[in-house]
């Protein structure tokens, strides 16, 4: 009897064990003061510190002067405690939006403007609509937050959208007084436009439809129109690179080659820009700085 009793307790401790080899690991412990930039882990919802971050100094974005002062000033008022906006980053591709974005952040940041600690948090399209479950757990934290999605936009059957409305500004509860919500997209309502086309066309109330497509981007304060430079600006953006990063050639040959690139690539651009000035780098055996 007594070696049925260990046998039947020899299999329920294992199988506990097989049990608790099934449930998912405890989300790690969150130190926000651990960094300024930080990755949305949504599974298991944990920040993820993020130390040397992608970016590139704010003086070097060029041919975009007036919306950069424009997000950076409400981004100063925000860091201040100040109303501010949430703000699309819309338009041609490879003109700085995100690299904007991260710039601004760490300008107020050196600035010493913020009334609190001032945290950058990406948080992946994927994720989305984990928004909600992000926001709690940031809006009884002493800092303030700007929570970053890069190139936001949805497809034809993908309803995350609505948590996103939700989450700015349309729940009960609203966006924490701590957390700001910065997008880049191509598109201007985050929907594409056969999308919204087709909303009109089929749907019973075409106006209606669309209004409640289109919602989306209205939840955004500002929105900034990113638009393709011209060939003075992608030449001021590569003059920019090349003496930040101490290039000193002859000018009409950097000009000349800057221009072929341009038109090998058939567009002009600042992500156009740094990668001419990558390759010129290699070709010299030269390093770029951090």
């Amino acid at each position: 009897m007594e070696k049925a009793i260990e046998a039947l307790n020899d299999k329920l401790d294992r199988l506990i064990a097989a049990v608790a080899t099934l449930a998912p690991p405890a989300a790690p412990e969150t130190d926000i003061d651990s960094a300024d930039c930080f990755v949305w882990a949504a599974d298991p919802g944990y920040l993820e510190p993020v130390h040397r971050v992608n970016r590139v100094d704010i003086g070097l974005i060029k041919g975009v002067d007036r919306v950069r002062d424009i997000l950076v000033d409400n981004t100063e008022r925000f860091a201040a405690g100040l109303p501010a906006n949430n703000v699309l980053l819309w338009g041609a591709r490879g003109m700085g939006k995100s690299s904007l974005v991260k710039a601004a952040h760490a300008s107020i940041n050196a600035s010493g403007k913020s009334v609190a600690p001032l945290k950058l948090i990406e948080i992946h399209r994927e994720d989305i609509d984990t928004l909600p479950k992000l926001m709690n757990l940031l809006k009884a934290a002493p800092h303030r937050f700007i929570l970053f999605c890069d190139d936001l936009s949805f497809d034809h059957d993908d309803t995350s959208y609505k948590s996103l409305k939700a989450a700015l500004e349309g729940g009960v509860e609203g966006r924490p007084g701590n957390v700001i919500f910065y997008a880049t997209s191509n598109r201007r309502h985050l929907l594409p436009r056969d999308m919204i086309d087709n909303e009109r066309s089929t749907a019973i109330n075409p106006s209606e439809a669309v209004e409640e497509k289109v919602s989306l981007s209205d939840r955004f304060g500002l929105w900034l129109g990113f638009h393709k430079c011209s060939q003075d600006e992608y030449l001021d953006m590569v003059n920019g690179y090349a003496r930040y990063h101490g290039f000193d050639g002859d000018a009409e040959t950097l000009r000349a080659e800057a221009l072929e690139w341009a038109t090998t690539r058939g567009s002009r651009s600042g992500r156009v820009a740094w990668q001419f000035i990558q390759d010129l780098a290699g070709r010299l055996g030269k390093s770029l700085k951090d």
